[in-house]
């Protein structure tokens, strides 16, 4: 069980001058928003209105010295909390359900909330998701997504990740980052694309000559869903020692693809994919590689859709973040 949050709030500077129109509690403040974001609140508004239906509710255990604070006051506030000690203390609280995360699967992948956009720009946030307990264990804003490459390895070192495996798609597929992972006692598989071509394109080529000489096992899953068939072929070699660059890859063990082939509507497209994997074990593989997928459709979906994440227009100084870090719970 999660331990009351407003032990972890508590260690936030208010951001509001001490004058006699502070009338609410920084704490009661962001009990209302975390409770309405849980409930699918979506907006300021909305926040107000629950929390006044809910009001004798939220009086049992928050003080509400003056009623329950406007909508206005609840997006200035969420605005003004300076956004790095917010996700820290969040996620101190977050993470107390995982005390450890050995055997977890943890996907870093970035999202951008559109609806956040002012002129040109837009808040993007780097997350780390634990796959398993589908929770959000640490979140880091850039300017934009192509400056994710940085933010991960910042990510990653507000956790402790010995004895999980950490999944990462293209831009995240870099020497410092699998040398980052493995001295740290971590597993990773690490897409391989557009940023290591001449790498990717020799990994394509030597496991197609595997496969096609039935010298590597391969692993099948069919899906069907809504008249959609998808089959999935696993594959992995533990024969890296044609590698020139394999020294230069901290824990390198393997190298995978995943071939995946859709049929819907009458039409049949073929998709592959290639990963370095610091283990060569095709079932691990074939189960992680599925679930990083879970980043998209664990929280991406439900923030998109249940959350309305996207359409949603917080911009005012950090509230959009502060506000994206509360849906990521």
């Amino acid at each position: 069980m999660l331990p009351d949050p407003r032990l972890y709030f508590a260690e936030l500077n208010d951001p509001r001058r001490e004058t006699r129109n502070k009338l609410h509690k920084l704490s009661d403040i962001l009990m209302i928003v975390l409770c309405a974001v849980l409930s699918g609140i979506e907006d300021w508004v909305g926040m107000e209105e629950f929390a006044t239906q809910k009001e004798s509710w939220f009086r049992g255990f928050l003080e509400l010295p003056n009623g329950i604070p406007s909508h206005d006051t609840i997006s200035d506030v969420m605005g003004r909390i300076e956004r790095k000690a917010f996700a820290d203390a969040f996620m101190r609280w977050v993470q107390v359900a995982l005390p450890s995360l050995s055997g977890e699967q943890i996907c870093l992948d970035g999202k951008t909330l559109r609806g956040s956009r002012e002129g040109d720009k837009a808040v993007h946030l780097v997350s780390a998701y634990a796959a398993k307990a589908r929770l959000v264990l640490a979140q880091q804003a850039v300017a934009n997504k192509s400056n994710e490459i940085n933010a991960i390895p910042d990510v990653l070192s507000m956790l402790e990740w010995e004895g999980a495996v950490v999944t990462i798609d293209a831009m995240g597929c870099q020497k410092n980052i699998a040398r980052q992972i493995a001295e740290a006692g971590g597993d990773y598989v690490l897409a391989l694309k557009d940023k290591h071509p001449t790498l990717c394109e020799d990994v394509r080529l030597w496991l197609e000559t595997e496969t096609t000489k039935a010298a590597l096992p391969v692993h099948e899953t069919v899906e069907k869903d809504h008249g959609r068939i998808e089959i999935r072929r696993y594959s992995l070699s533990g024969n890296i020692d044609w590698l020139e660059q394999k020294q230069e890859w901290a824990g390198l063990v393997a190298v995978g693809r995943v071939e995946s082939t859709r049929t819907c509507g009458g039409k049949t497209s073929t998709e592959c994919r290639y990963y370095l994997c610091s283990f060569n074990d095709l079932l691990r593989f074939a189960g992680i590689t599925r679930g990083h997928w879970g980043i998209e459709n664990g929280q991406h979906w439900v923030l998109d859709v249940q959350f309305g994440e996207d359409a949603n227009r917080a911009r005012k100084d950090h509230s959009a973040e502060n506000l994206a870090l509360i849906r990521r719970m």
